[in-house]
């Protein structure tokens, strides 16, 4: 436990010798948990984040270049970070040597002012189970789970539930503490289990996304950069742009992933396929209009002048630029009568 060591002598210095003892980076290996912290800067956040189900890895893969989940995005966004990676698949950060070393460390940040929490499913479990103990200002989830405590959530039926039982969920930190924390719950309203979850978290804003999903479900957000963009506007900001946030899921909408992936979490449910197939046909007609209305404003005389400049020398040049004209403006006559002369 290198990290209490240091910072308990760093706390004996005043607030200039602490930030010229910075950078220091570091990893400690808490039994079935793996640490990883860099400090930067004592007037950036502090951010905390804990690994979500899916990032399998295992002792033998803790390399000195490995970095757990979340730590390389607060790298780049330049704030002190402290990462928890779970080691195995069914780990819920329940461990005994774990709670007594944040236990210890929460006794030690006294310096840091803002603190932040950001995590996915059993990530977000961990960080909203902490949250009081490390005196998080601000957190973020998606996908939430608010316990595995089956007489706290009986209604939590999933498989994870079930082979969840084999940690401790009767003593300290087997439920969400949030302390004075604020912040966002994103989730999927459809999801009947995360929407009973995140019931459980009347404190944050709560932003609803049809059609994410939980887990596996929602690898197309990932796909388009969805978490991350939400992520990063709140490590930098402390909040999210709701407004954006809004256009970001209708931008989502114009993607037929987005329809795939909602018919196969919907597959069960013929009334809300259905529905599915009435909104998709709608948007699909108001795309059509955009894009005729887009095309309506372009001005394709530019590319019908370079053509005719170079079609003697470059015929075959000048054939393309045309073809991309009447990609444009399909009905164009003489778009069409300068293609026939030269095909």
């Amino acid at each position: 436990m290198k990290l209490l060591y240091w910072l308990d002598e760093w706390l004996t210095l005043c607030r200039d010798e602490q930030q010229t003892k910075l950078p220091m980076c570091g990893g400690d290996l808490l039994g079935d948990v793996y640490v990883k912290y860099e400090f930067v800067d004592l007037n950036k956040p502090l951010l905390f984040t804990f690994s979500p189900a899916g990032t399998n890895v295992q002792e033998q893969d803790l390399t000195d270049d490995f970095a757990p989940w979340g730590f390389h995005l607060a790298q780049k966004q330049n704030v002190n970070v402290i990462s928890f990676q779970h080691l195995g698949k069914s780990n819920w950060f329940r461990s005994r040597n774990l709670i007594f070393f944040l236990e210890q460390l929460a006794t030690l940040l006294e310096p840091f002012k803002c603190r932040l929490g950001y995590g996915l499913s059993r990530g977000g479990f961990a960080v909203g189970a902490f949250a009081k103990l490390l005196k998080l200002d601000q957190v973020l989830f998606f996908h939430p789970v608010s316990s595995k405590n089956t007489k706290i959530v009986p209604w939590d039926n999933r498989s994870s539930t079930e082979l969840a039982q084999q940690f401790d969920w009767q003593s300290e930190y087997n439920d969400l503490d949030l302390g004075h924390a604020k912040g966002y719950i994103i989730y999927d309203p459809t999801n009947k289990i995360d929407r009973l979850h995140a019931k459980r978290y009347p404190q944050l804003t709560h932003l609803r996304v049809f059609g994410m999903g939980h887990g596996t479900h929602a690898s197309y957000l990932t796909k388009f950069g969805f978490y991350k963009q939400v992520a990063v506007d709140f490590i930098r900001h402390q909040q999210i742009d709701i407004a954006q946030f809004r256009l970001q899921t209708k931008t989502l909408r114009l993607k037929e992933e987005y329809y795939q992936s909602l018919n196969k979490a919907n597959a069960y449910s013929a009334h809300r396929l259905a529905l599915l197939s009435t909104a998709h046909k709608i948007l699909a007609d108001e795309k059509e209009e955009h894009v005729q209305e887009h095309q309506a404003k372009i001005d394709i005389q530019p590319l019908i002048d370079v053509a005719l400049k170079h079609q003697d020398e470059h015929p075959n040049d000048a054939i393309q630029l045309l073809e991309v004209a009447q990609q444009i403006v399909p009905d164009d006559p003489l778009v069409e009568h300068k293609l026939k002369q030269l095909e």
